[in-house]
């Protein structure tokens, strides 16, 4: 069952944005850390709405660990660590459920002591089993834990209720 298509998923990025830079107008700089490959996309379209009400002032990078196991393989990040120190960060992915993939996606963060740390999800399930707040939700969702939720951010936008 399709949720949400194009337009609505266009406008939730549009409103997304403006409530990341009302958040944050004061932030020099503000990096969006996208997870592999959805969050890493939705990350993207993200940082195109931002940079019209934020313009030079918005940071893209991916960062990359293995969901299923987050704790026996390094995340990583496409930027040095070291650059994080003092800035104002998103962590962006496109589905939040038990929150884990959030929770271990801010282990490179530790090394370092960003001004803020946010997170951005296009669709928060609410299921969340780790100490993760989501400061940015485009849709929350009521499932149930066997639900599976897909997300295409490819050339067309969708969310879907499997």
């Amino acid at each position: 069952m399709i949720i949400l298509k194009n337009a609505a998923i266009k406008q939730k990025i549009v409103r997304l944005a403006y409530q990341m830079a009302e958040e944050n107008f004061d932030a020099k700089e503000l990096v969006l850390l996208g997870i592999n490959n959805n969050g890493w996309r939705f990350a993207q379209l993200l940082a195109r709405s931002l940079e019209v009400v934020m313009p030079g002032r918005i940071v893209l990078s991916r960062l990359r660990l293995n969901p299923a196991k987050p704790n026996q393989e390094d995340v990583r990040l496409d930027m040095e660590v070291g650059a994080l120190r003092g800035k104002t960060i998103v962590v962006v992915d496109d589905v939040a459920n038990t929150g884990r993939t959030l929770f271990y996606a801010t282990k490179p963060l530790m090394e370092v002591v960003p001004a803020k740390v946010q997170m951005a999800v296009l669709v928060d399930r609410m299921h969340k089993s780790f100490p993760v707040h989501v400061d940015f939700v485009g849709m929350s969702l009521a499932t149930t834990i066997q639900d599976h939720i897909e997300v295409e951010l490819g050339r067309s936008y969708s969310v879907a209720l499997t």
